[in-house]
């Protein structure tokens, strides 16, 4: 009997983009049956093995087909690619995911004299992030000297070990405790479905078919439905207020000439100055709500 192909992701074990990735799987009709050692997760309802790995090795998992599909941040990505000696130029970025948010920054001491970029000139900066910041400062041609960090680059200038740093931000408030300033953005990173080239046209429809799933997750995620009951002369200025709605659904009330009902889907944001705004013009009985899968 012929062994089930089946399509293989790795995501990360712990840390910031673990949860959510298993979660966006689940979203996406993947049931996941989890064993003991945790370092492999098989689905039951798709053909579908998750393999649980650090950041960091996900694009070796990758690169070695070992796995075709792979979620990780944008950052820990370009960086070995910038890394890779050409190890992992193959491996292609298919879409954002919209978590996992942060940025790739220098940061100085309060008591350094930043004036602009130019002020790096001869400077020693700490990082975990050595191609990036490589990249960036010969973009700039900038010569400064790097130390490669592993953990704990925050405490670098503290400890004489360089001027300034370049590493992750998420809220800023760890450089905030260190004393630091952030002063450049290097990178704006989320998490990222990345792919090797697939061969196997089996492989390759089980990854389009798990893609378009996650595709339909996001836009749902980001989408509302709006009902609501507008004045037939209002209509053009109800449309016009409505966010990422260019064409919604204008059906009569039953018993009324001068009311119509309007649905629509959009996919931008709706707030309650939307609703205000909706109401001012207006619209009565008002109703957003969440949508749960979009596929279109």
């Amino acid at each position: 009997m012929r062994e089930e192909t089946r399509l293989k992701i790795a995501i990360q074990k712990s840390g910031r983009l673990a949860d959510q990735s298993l979660a966006l799987l689940e979203k996406s009709g993947v049931s996941l049956a989890k064993s003991r050692d945790q370092l492999l997760c098989r689905a039951e309802n798709f053909p579908l093995d998750v393999f649980l790995v650090r950041d960091d090795d996900i694009p070796a998992f990758l690169a070695n087909n070992v796995c075709q599909l792979g979620i990780l941040g944008q950052n820990a990505f370009l960086e070995k690619q910038a890394l890779g000696n050409g190890k992992f130029e193959s491996l292609a970025q298919l879409l954002p995911l919209g978590y996992g948010k942060c940025r790739l920054s220098i940061a100085v001491p309060h008591d350094f004299a930043y004036k602009s970029i130019q002020s790096l000139t001869g400077k020693v900066i700490a990082t975990s992030y050595r191609g990036l910041l490589a990249a960036y400062l010969k973009q700039h041609d900038i010569d400064a000297d790097i130390v490669t960090m592993e953990g704990a680059v925050e405490v670098a200038p503290r400890t004489h070990l360089a001027d300034v740093i370049c590493d992750l931000v998420s809220t800023g408030s760890t450089l905030v405790s260190n004393g630091l300033v952030e002063k450049e953005v290097i990178l704006r990173s989320e998490a990222v479905l990345v792919s090797n080239k697939i061969t196997d046209p089996v492989i390759a429809g089980l990854a389009d078919k798990i893609t378009s799933r996650i595709k339909a997750v996001l836009r749902a995620e980001n989408s509302r439905y709006i009902m609501l009951n507008s004045p037939t002369a209002s209509l053009d200025a109800i449309k016009a207020v409505l966010p990422g709605s260019a064409s919604p659904t204008v059906m009569p009330l039953q018993g009324r000439d001068d009311m119509v009902a309007v649905h629509a889907v959009c996919e931008e944001g709706v707030f309650w100055n939307t609703m205000e705004a909706l109401k001012a013009s207006g619209a009565s009985s008002i109703l957003v709500v969440p949508i749960e899968k979009m596929l279109d």
